[in-house]
C-alpha cells in the first residue's frame, strides 16, 4: 500500500472507500465536506476506475441545468421511461432514489466541491419511441479541466484512456474525427486539460483533496472486519484499519471471467474497464451475509478487437460512428443486415447475443462491420485514416464478392444486402430497421453528408473493408443489493450496519435498462452521495 499524500495511515477512519471511481469520490467528498475522516483505497496503481476512461456524461432527470434552460420535465416522467426501458425489473425503492436525489447531488457538485458541467439540450433519450422520453435535457458532461494544474503531483495518479481532450458539445460542431482541430487538441494535452471521464474524476479528486481525503494506491482490500454487530472496518496488507462505515465502489466482475460466465446472462468476449474490476467488493459482500441482485446484466457494447491494451491486458474499442455514420452496414453470420446500425450501443449489442435454437448456434455472430473506400476517404474507422496502410484489424478486399468469401459470408447475400441498402440510402429511408428515424439515430449521423438522411449513405466503390463486432460491454451492472440510501442488505432484506455500496459494483437502480448518455454515472454518484449524506448523518462525531 502506498499512501500519496506522504501521510502515516491512521488506525482508525470515520470512513474508508474501497474504490476511487466516481462513486467512490462522490461518496468521500460528500463525507469529507462534513468534516468526516476519509481514506480511499484503491487496489491498482491508477486512480479513477472504469469512471476515468468513460464518456463522462451524467443522466439526470429534471436537472438543475435543465431548469436553468426552460426545460420542462419532471420525476414522474423519468420514472415512466425508465420503467418502460428497464422492462419493469427494476426496484421501486432504487428508482426513485436515484430520480429524487439527482438534482440535489448535482447541486451539491457544483455549489459545495466545486464539481463543473456543461449541458447538453439537444441530446435525446435512447429510447425515443417510449413513453416518458425527451429529446434533450437529461445529460450533462464535464468541462473541460486542467488536472495538472489543479492535482499537482497527483495527476501522475490519476487513470486516462488516452483520448484528446474534447467535449461533446465540440463534436457536435466538428462531426467526424477527419474535421477535428488536432493541432488545438494536441495543446491541450500539452498544456494538461482533461475531458469526459478523466475531467470528471480530476475534479472529483481536487474536491477530495481539498477536503482532506487521503489516498492509498496499490491498496487492495482483502477483507472486511466486523463483529455479530456490524462492520468494525478493513484489512489492507494483513493490516486492521478501523473505520466506523465502509464505502464499497470497486466496480464490476467483468474481469473475473468464471464468475461472468457464470452469472451473466450472455458470454462477455470484450471489455474495456481497467483488469482489476474482478469482483473484489461483491466478493467481500458476500462473505458478511450481503445479498446480491441483477448480476445478469451487464452495460452491454458492440466492440472490435484492434490491438489495444489497459494495464498490459487487451480491451475493445467501442463501435460508434463506425456503424452510425452514412456509408457503413453491419451483417451478420449470413451477409445480411440484422439491426438498425445506429441504435444505442447496450440495445445493439442484444442483437448480438441472440441465439439460433433450431441450429443450435449463434444466430448474428460472427459480425462485421462493412463499409468502402468512399467512406474511409471521408470519416476514416477508429484511428485508421485513408492513405496509411490497412491495419490487421481490418479485413480489405477490391470487391464485395472477395470481401464475403474472407470473412465467411455468401456472396449473393452480401451483395444483395448492399445493394437493397444502398437503393435505401439514396431514398433516406431504411424500410427494414428504421436506421435514421429517432432523434438519436440522427444525432450520431452527418448532417453535411451529401444524401437525404444523415444516418443513411451508400457504399459506392471498392476497395471494401470488414471490421469483425465482438459482444462487448463497459462493465457489469449487478451486484451487491442495497436499499436508497446506498447500504449493502442482507439476505433477509435488513440493512447490514456500517457497510455501503454504489456503481458498478452494486444492484444499478435502472436494473437491465440504458435510457440515455450517462445512465451509468448519474444514477451511480446518486447513489454514492446518498451514502455520503447517511454515513454523515449516522455517523459525524457532535
Amino acid at each position: 500500500m502506498k499512501m500519496l499524500d506522504n501521510a502515516n495511515t491512521q488506525e482508525h477512519y470515520d470512513l474508508v472507500v474501497v474504490g476511487s471511481g466516481a462513486a467512490g469520490l462522490t461518496a468521500a467528498a460528500t463525507a469529507a465536506e462534513a468534516g468526516l475522516s476519509v481514506l480511499v483505497a484503491e487496489k491498482s496503481s491508477l486512480l479513477g476506475g472504469t469512471s476515468a476512461i468513460s464518456g463522462g456524461m451524467l443522466w439526470v432527470v429534471d436537472n438543475p441545468y435543465a431548469r436553468q434552460g426552460g426545460f420542462n420535465d419532471s420525476t414522474e416522467a423519468g420514472r415512466t421511461y425508465v420503467e418502460a426501458v428497464a422492462r419493469g425489473r427494476g426496484r421501486a425503492e432504487l428508482l426513485d432514489a436515484a430520480l429524487k436525489h439527482g438534482a440535489d447531488m448535482l447541486t451539491f457538485l457544483d455549489e459545495k466541491l466545486g464539481v463543473k458541467f456543461l449541458f447538453l439540450d439537444n441530446f435525446p433519450d435512447y429510447r425515443m419511441d417510449l413513453p416518458g422520453s425527451v429529446s434533450g435535457g437529461r445529460t450533462i458532461e464535464p468541462e473541460l479541466f486542467n488536472y495538472r494544474e489543479a492535482l499537482g503531483d497527483l495527476a501522475e495518479h490519476v487513470r486516462t484512456d488516452g483520448r484528446h481532450p474534447y467535449t461533446m458539445q465540440e463534436y457536435e460542431t466538428w462531426g467526424a474525427f477527419t474535421r477535428f482541430p488536432w493541432d488545438e487538441l494536441n495543446r491541450r494535452v500539452a498544456e494538461g486539460f482533461a475531458a469526459k471521464g478523466h475531467a470528471l474524476v480530476s475534479m472529483l479528486l481536487a474536491a477530495c483533496v481539498d477536503k482532506g481525503v487521503h489516498f492509498a494506491v496499490d491498496a487492495r482490500v482483502q477483507r472486511l472486519e466486523s463483529t455479530a454487530e456490524r462492520i468494525t472496518g478493513v484489512v489492507i496488507d494483513d493490516t486492521v484499519i478501523a473505520a466506523d462505515a465502509v464505502m464499497l465502489a470497486t466496480g464490476g466482475f467483468e474481469w473475473d471471467h468464471a464468475l461472468a460466465d457464470s452469472m451473466l446472462a450472455s458470454r462477455l468476449y470484450t471489455m474495456c474497464s481497467p483488469p482489476s474490476n474482478t469482483g473484489d467488493g461483491l466478493k467481500m459482500a458476500q462473505r458478511v451475509g450481503g445479498a446480491t441482485r441483477g448480476t445478469r446484466e451487464a452495460w452491454w457494447a458492440p466492440m472490435s478487437l484492434t490491438g489495444g491494451t489497459r494495464d498490459g491486458q487487451p480491451i475493445g474499442s467501442l463501435l460508434r460512428f463506425e456503424r452510425q455514420g452514412p456509408g457503413s452496414i453491419m451483417v451478420n453470420r449470413h451477409g445480411r443486415r440484422f439491426a438498425n446500425e445506429s441504435q444505442n450501443y447496450n440495445d445493439l449489442a442484444r442483437a448480438l447475443q441472440s441465439w439460433d435454437s433450431p441450429n443450435n448456434t449463434t444466430l448474428n455472430t460472427p459480425a462485421h462491420v462493412v463499409f468502402d473506400q468512399s467512406y474511409l476517404e471521408r470519416y476514416g474507422i477508429l484511428d485508421h485514416r485513408v492513405g496509411q496502410p490497412t491495419p490487421d484489424y481490418l479485413i480489405e478486399a477490391d470487391t464485395l464478392e472477395e470481401l464475403a468469401d474472407k470473412i465467411g459470408v455468401p456472396a449473393a447475400n452480401l451483395t444483395a444486402t448492399v445493394e437493397r441498402f444502398n437503393d435505401m440510402a439514396l431514398k433516406g429511408r431504411d424500410e427494414d430497421f428504421g436506421r435514421g428515424e429517432s432523434a438519436y439515430d440522427r444525432y450520431w449521423g452527418d448532417d453535411a453528408s451529401e444524401w437525404p438522411n444523415p444516418s443513411l449513405g451508400p457504399l459506392q466503390y471498392g476497395p471494401y473493408y470488414a471490421l469483425e463486432v465482438l459482444n462487448g460491454a463497459f462493465g457489469t451492472c449487478g451486484g451487491v443489493a442495497t436499499d436508497g440510501n446506498a447500504q449493502v442488505m442482507d439476505v433477509d432484506g435488513n440493512p447490514i450496519p456500517g457497510l455501503f455500496a454504489a456503481g458498478n459494483v452494486a444492484e444499478s437502480p435502472y436494473a437491465a435498462g440504458y435510457p440515455g448518455a450517462g445512465a451509468t454515472l448519474g444514477p451511480l454518484m446518486t447513489m454514492a452521495y446518498q451514502a455520503g449524506r447517511t454515513i454523515v448523518a449516522n455517523y459525524a462525531r457532535v
